[in-house]
């Protein structure tokens, strides 16, 4: 069911997001082939704002806090699974792996691979102060429009 609370989860989630990424392309070696990859993070943020901190709001807000804080964390895990499966497909297209389970193995080893990019304050500041600002916001919003 639609509420405030998950509309707001939803908007703060994709700004996290989009911030997220930024400071992501930073640190990447290949930064100018990022791609789209704020715009999709940007997008993943809006569902996961509104799937998972949706859901919990209306708890108070030390656990609005807390809550935040795993949405993000869910939020930088999911993109980098979408950004290592994006890869993977632009690989197979290309027949760069002899079967599927090559394929799903080399998803794996993206996502090992492009998380050393994850290791940096920006990302790690973003992660924290932006779910825990988006926690409290959507939890705040929550309490005012019932």
């Amino acid at each position: 069911m639609p509420t405030a609370a998950k509309l707001m989860a939803a908007i703060s989630f994709a700004v996290v997001g989009w911030v997220l990424a930024n400071y992501y392309a930073l640190n990447m070696p290949d930064a100018a082939a990022a791609g789209p990859i704020r715009e999709g993070a940007a997008l993943v943020g809006v569902v996961i704002g509104w799937s998972v901190m949706g859901n919990s709001v209306g708890k108070g807000y030390v656990e609005a806090a807390g809550s935040g804080i795993k949405t993000a964390v869910i939020l930088a895990v999911v993109a980098l699974f979408l950004l290592a499966m994006t890869e993977m497909l632009e690989n197979s297209v290309r027949m760069r792996y002899e079967d599927a389970m090559e394929a799903i193995l080399a998803v794996i080893d993206t996502m090992a691979k492009r998380s050393q990019a994850l290791l940096s304050l920006g990302v790690f500041g973003t992660i924290l102060l932006g779910g825990i600002v988006g926690g409290l916001l959507s939890e705040n919003v929550g309490r005012r429009w019932k």
